[in-house]
């Protein structure tokens, strides 16, 4: 069997070993990245393979060999919308965690792609069981695990109870956060964000 003809206009082929189809990364790359783009520019509804593999430049069964739908082909992906390249603060304070927590995370909901994709997959889990728990899991898993280090940290330096819920302070991070740069689409200015942190600081040293 031949290797998959990555290009929508085709290409050279080359023999395969074990006769199975080798799955070039360089166009599962490029598929991901097409489908990101669809995202935003179409949204999940409006989406096809079709119009992935377009993007991608690459056949339709290039895609399909991959995810035998979209639903799948996004699931895959939201781990990777869902992480933002957000970091563990260590700043030395628990103020001074929690406000880059909220700054790179506003920065991160705030970039255009994310704007445009991060609200339409929360649409679509309202009407997707699957996309609901793909979209719990990587969020918890990413953003639980900021929120845990975050409190774990201020427990040690004594400035929070050993009893504190990491629950809450993810709760009292992301939910001001998505409300007002998601939903009210405001900037979040520095005084602002001083404001926040300050607040959610105070609520977390009193719980």
């Amino acid at each position: 069997m031949t290797t998959e003809r990555d290009a929508a206009g085709g290409g050279a082929q080359r023999r395969a070993p074990a006769g199975a189809a080798v799955l070039r990364e360089d166009v599962t790359d490029a598929i991901r990245a097409a489908v990101f783009a669809e995202l935003a520019e179409v949204g999940y509804g409006r989406m096809s393979m079709e119009g992935i593999a377009r993007r991608a430049g690459v056949g339709k069964a290039a895609v399909y060999r991959r995810w035998r739908s979209k639903l799948p082909l996004v699931l895959d992906l939201v781990p990777a919308v869902a992480a933002g390249g957000l970091p563990v603060p260590d700043t030395g304070t628990l103020h001074g965690d929690v406000r880059e927590v909220l700054e790179v995370a506003a920065r991160a909901l705030g970039h255009p792609v994310a704007a445009q994709i991060v609200p339409d997959l929360l649409a679509e889990a309202a009407r997707s069981p699957e996309m609901a728990e793909a979209l719990r899991s990587a969020l918890r898993g990413t953003y639980g695990g900021i929120a845990e280090a975050v409190v774990r940290q201020a427990v040690a330096r004594g400035e929070l109870a050993p009893t504190t819920d990491p629950g809450l302070a993810l709760d009292l991070l992301a939910g001001p956060l998505y409300w007002h740069v998601s939903v009210m689409r405001a900037p979040l200015p520095p005084p602002t964000l001083d404001h926040l942190a300050r607040a959610t600081t105070a609520a977390l040293t009193t719980s």
